[in-house]
């Protein structure tokens, strides 16, 4: 991949495994339809609402109240939802993917700029930051939360490249979990590339850059 100069990159499901899996699979275990539970906790992901997930992850919300409100959208839909059952389900994987770590080290190293750019609630914000090693892996980073704007806005992407020094979007590469963010970065000229539960694709990526 020719004149790529900064490599984005979500948190949650690149870094670690993807909470859309986790919610599916409590979803199973309570009776909810398929995707279901994902709509009652996150909202309609591909877009920017006021969904209280939403608010949450701008900033604009506190923890415990969207928690109140989500439980009460579950109930509507005669489900009892809990989000920190959920957190508590995501909480059961392995960890951060030291893959990712290693990889994103090197592309450090070797002089791409890199950043982080995560829709997450500032309650969270000391617990993923031990998972990793934030402040090597990534030169900007970039929380929602502290935004108060979140993915798939536009500007959020345009925020980030501003502070990576103005890089163009065409030398730059994004990779998420979520198909919607990515449409968001490609149309402003960002390459964007789907992380799925099995890495290697996309460090297969990562080793391109690095080879």
């Amino acid at each position: 991949m020719k004149n790529v100069e900064a490599v984005l990159f979500d948190f949650g499901g690149v870094f670690t495994a993807s909470p859309f899996g986790a919610v599916e699979a409590l979803g199973r275990e309570i009776g909810a339809a398929p995707g279901q539970l994902q709509r009652i906790v996150f909202g309609p992901y591909h877009e920017d609402t006021d969904h209280p997930w939403h608010r949450l992850e701008r900033g604009e919300m506190p923890l415990l109240d969207a928690r109140d409100a989500i439980m009460a959208l579950g109930r509507e839909q005669g489900l009892e939802v809990d989000p920190f059952q959920v957190f508590a389900s995501m909480g059961r994987g392995d960890g951060a993917r030291d893959g990712l770590v290693s990889h994103t080290l090197a592309l450090r190293g070797a002089g791409f700029r890199t950043a982080l750019i995560t829709n997450n609630a500032k309650e969270f914000r000391d617990g993923w930051r031990k998972l990793v090693p934030a402040d090597e892996l990534f030169e900007v980073i970039v929380d929602s939360s502290e935004e108060g704007i979140r993915k798939p806005d536009a500007r959020i992407f345009e925020r980030t490249l501003e502070r990576l020094g103005g890089i163009a979007p065409e030398r730059a590469i994004f990779l998420d979990d979520a198909q919607s963010n990515l449409d968001a970065a490609e149309r402003l000229g960002i390459r964007g590339f789907l992380v799925a539960e099995d890495v290697g694709p996309t460090l297969a990526v990562l080793d391109t850059l690095l080879g």
